[in-house]
């Protein structure tokens, strides 16, 4: 208690209160001056709480501290059997109540301000449904939410702009930068002109120059406006492949079709087209509307404290214990009229929600097949930039398939022989080689039979070496 007296005295002794007060002082009030100091305090807050409570009947002042206090969102503590009391002690000025709520109002003092604000504004007027009949009076009400509307989205726009960084201060300091750059600026041109000036034929040089400037900026012109040509072009023959391949697949399917399947396609496209209009899309666009109102609601509501969020789930608590009891008391009674209904309605619940899930998934396969066709398109001009050639599709490709797949059997075949090839290559070679060996045996033996001394001649004597091979009828003798 002590802590929350002494942080009301600091409070009220700065500014905008200035009362000098201190912790003696302040706790030897009188509940007449107590009640003054808090009409001062909601004063700052809203000032149309200025008010000396001594010309002010107590009944009165209850009423609008109250009636304040309640769209300030103030929670007093306690239950609300303790509501008497409170409304009891704001009357007489008892400090256990009127201490609690100073100090609330001086933590918060500039949340409360804006809160304030809002509320002349926000707090709407509830008019009775029998004079909503009259269309005066119905069209000034519309008019009223309209500004009303009107006044949340200013409101909102003015906050952004207040944290969006931007100060009067340094708009000021840049303006009067700029006005700097200006000046220099025209003191640059100046020197410039006099410089100019001692030049001979300066006139016509600055005509050129213009002219030039004139021609630099009509050819920048001319480059954004072919870029964007080139641009529209792409997008044109975007468009022309897409409506050529739309072409080509209504051929494909006209030719193989008949009137009875054609009229069957287009009267399951026309009820699932009808589905998605008359049913599907009209839901999401309901929950949708439901979801904005509920965000605008929240947006509109003032910020929230701790307090107000426990109020909110005791509150939420007790309405799902309700709905329990009222499902309670439901299966108690247990009629069989009922169950059978129930039934019935979870069946259609569960072939309603089959048939969504089936239709969100046509839908996504649609939107699949568009951007896959968008993707061949773009990958089919990436082709044609590259090598100039056009992509094969349809019956051309089916015959290039087929062409592929005889040169490949001709491949195959050609490519058998080569190899049967290879390998009587390399079975003769081996047979080559094994023959090569077996003659130099041969010729082995027939030197070791016949003339064993002759493998101790060295090879450098030539002429024995011939008598040798003509003793042994390798080589014939040459005549003299």
């Amino acid at each position: 208690m002590s802590d929350q007296i002494k942080f009301i005295v600091d409070n009220l002794n700065k500014e905008p209160f200035k009362k000098n007060y201190n912790l003696i002082t302040f706790d030897s009030l009188e509940p007449m001056q107590l009640l003054q100091v808090l009409s001062d305090v909601l004063a700052e807050i809203d000032p149309k709480q200025v008010v000396d409570i001594r010309e002010e009947m107590p009944e009165q002042t209850a009423k609008r501290m109250l009636s304040l206090l309640g769209i300030l969102k103030y929670k007093p503590p306690g239950n609300a059997t303790d509501m008497s009391t409170f409304r009891q002690g704001l009357v007489i000025g008892s400090k256990p109540v009127i201490y609690p709520v100073l100090h609330w109002l001086l933590q918060r003092t500039n949340e409360l301000k804006k809160r304030a604000y809002l509320a002349r504004f926000l707090i709407k007027l509830e008019v009775p449904s029998e004079f909503l009949q009259d269309e005066t009076v119905a069209d000034t009400n519309k008019q009223y939410e309209e500004l009303m509307e009107a006044f949340k989205t200013l409101h909102k726009e003015c906050e952004q702009l207040k944290t969006s960084g931007f100060s009067t201060a340094e708009i000021r300091r840049d303006i009067n930068a700029m006005e700097e750059e200006k000046d220099q600026l025209i003191k640059r041109v100046e020197r410039l002109k006099k410089r100019v000036e001692t030049v001979q034929n300066h006139q016509w040089m600055l005509k050129i120059a213009r002219q030039l400037r004139v021609e630099k900026e009509r050819e920048e012109f001319l480059a954004q406006q072919k870029q964007e040509q080139k641009n529209q072009l792409f997008h044109a023959v975007q468009r022309l492949q897409r409506v050529q391949n739309q072409l080509k697949s209504m051929r494909h399917a006209a030719a193989d079709a008949k009137p009875e399947s054609l009229m069957k396609r287009l009267e399951e496209e026309i009820k699932f087209n009808s589905y998605m209009v008359t049913e599907k899309f009209p839901k999401e666009l309901e929950n949708k509307k439901k979801e904005l109102h509920f965000l605008q609601k929240v947006v509109s509501e003032p910020a929230m404290g701790h307090s107000d969020l426990l109020e909110i789930e005791s509150k939420i608590s007790e309405i799902n214990t309700e709905i329990n009891q009222l499902i309670e008391k439901k299966m108690m009674r247990n009629e069989p009229i009922e169950g059978n209904l129930s039934l019935y309605r979870q069946q259609a619940s569960i072939i309603s929600r089959k048939k969504e899930a089936k239709a969100d998934e046509l839908q996504d396969a649609k939107e699949k097949l568009a951007s896959l066709e968008r993707e061949v398109s773009v990958k089919t001009n990436q082709t044609r930039e590259f090598d100039g050639t056009e992509v094969l599709k349809g019956d051309e490709f089916k015959r290039y398939v087929s062409k592929l797949r005889s040169k490949s059997t001709v491949f195959k075949k050609k490519h058998q022989i080569i190899a049967e090839f290879k390998a009587e290559f390399g079975l003769l070679q081996r047979t080559e080689e094994l023959l090569k060996q077996r003659h130099e045996n041969v010729q082995h033996q027939l030197v070791t039979q016949y003339c064993p001394g002759l493998l101790k001649i060295m090879p450098g004597d030539l002429k024995l070496l011939r008598r040798k091979r003509v003793y042994l009828g390798i080589v014939t003798p040459k005549k003299s």
